[in-house]
């Protein structure tokens, strides 16, 4: 069945619709991850918007459950170049086209992703319409379509109750902002208790919960939108209880500072994104995906200093706070897309709160 790809400029793409026929509206992003798709698809800072890959063939390992970042798809559509049939590995447990259907996820193939992306790096990210209609009036549509907006996602993607992940000598509380499983798990797997919490937890019920350790996850959207839970954060960075904080969490608690955050053109969303440790010079390859960044010159250097920056555009990477016991950063280092190696940032975590 054909399907197409109006973009709030007037462009309409055409391919092949491979997924759910449902209609949806969203913000459009590009991923320049080679693998990882299925950790794209579940990962839910994604929520409220659709992912083109700009690399050509996916679903060439068909989809395994346990690569799942969340139980389920939070994109809103899945735009590739070419989606293959048939995916060849031995922990395969459904191809990804039969994946997306089941979860009612509209797919586009035969798009040239090439030419999408270099759209969305000119005009930045853009809002769209995947469809199986042809439009008569295509002005009308056009005004849906421009009225988007990727608003209210952090409260559709947390936990509506608490959990545990995992047992050990230390406990930590995470805020769940949208969080990637193996945030948890990689807390877990270093001997530590973590319990999960839903984004609206007040901060006096984990600063009266005798935990070790907190930690903010990532999450979608426009960070400044979450006013109550910035107050929150305040609270909990004069608590003095060590703090790690990743993407969504990174934004919030600058905000909760007084700094400011920005949205970027097109974003960051990718496994190959270097950064810089500003403290070692070590450069890392990190995974990222985030639409708005904090803004350098907000940053009150009696408050804080940069940790790391990115090394293709200068940005703010990460940031320890200097009179509290805080580090953050916008990059993923629980990702498993590709490198490993700004996983040991949760070991440095793990030293605040021995320190402590």
């Amino acid at each position: 069945m054909k399907g197409y790809l109006i973009l709030e400029d007037g462009q309409i793409l055409t391919g092949e619709s491979v997924g759910t026929d449902r209609e949806i509206i969203s913000e459009f992003v590009f991923n320049t991850s080679m693998t990882g798709y299925v950790e794209v698809l579940t990962d839910p800072s994604y929520a409220g918007q659709s992912v083109v890959m700009t690399y050509p063939l996916i679903g060439n390992y068909g989809v395994c459950l346990d690569d799942q970042e969340s139980n389920k798809p939070y994109v809103a559509g899945f735009v590739v170049n070419e989606l293959i049939e048939k995916g060849s590995n031995f922990r395969k447990n459904v191809e990804l086209k039969d994946y997306l259907k089941e979860h009612d996820i509209p797919c586009l193939q035969g798009i040239d992703t090439r030419y999408l992306t270099k759209i969305i790096r000119n005009k930045g990210c853009i809002n769209g319409m995947i469809t199986t209609k042809k439009y008569d009036d295509l002005e009308s549509v056009l005004e849906k379509i421009r009225q988007y907006r990727v608003k209210g996602v952090v409260a559709q993607v947390t936990c509506q109750h608490a959990y545990k992940v995992g047992t050990g000598v230390r406990r930590v509380a995470l805020y769940d902002f949208g969080a990637k499983k193996n945030i948890a798990e990689s807390l877990a797997k270093r001997n530590i208790e973590v319990t999960v919490f839903p984004a609206s937890t007040p901060a006096a019920t984990i600063m009266n919960g005798n935990f070790d350790g907190i930690m903010l996850s990532n999450g979608p959207g426009d960070p400044d939108e979450n006013q109550e839970i910035i107050a929150e954060m305040k609270k909990l960075a004069a608590s003095q209880i060590p703090i790690f904080a990743i993407c969504l969490g990174h934004q919030l608690m600058a905000l909760a500072h007084g700094f400011t955050t920005e949205k970027m053109k097109y974003g960051h969303h990718g496994a190959n994104h270097p950064v810089k440790n500003l403290q070692t010079g070590r450069v890392y390859i990190s995974t990222q995906n985030h639409n708005y960044v904090i803004c350098e010159e907000s940053i009150d250097p009696l408050i804080a200093k940069p940790w790391f920056k990115n090394v293709n555009d200068g940005t703010i990477e990460g940031i320890e706070y200097l009179h509290e016991k805080i580090k953050t950063v916008q990059f993923h280092p629980e990702a498993c897309a590709g490198p490993l190696d700004t996983d040991e940032l949760f070991d440095e975590f793990v030293k605040m709160m021995e320190d402590k």
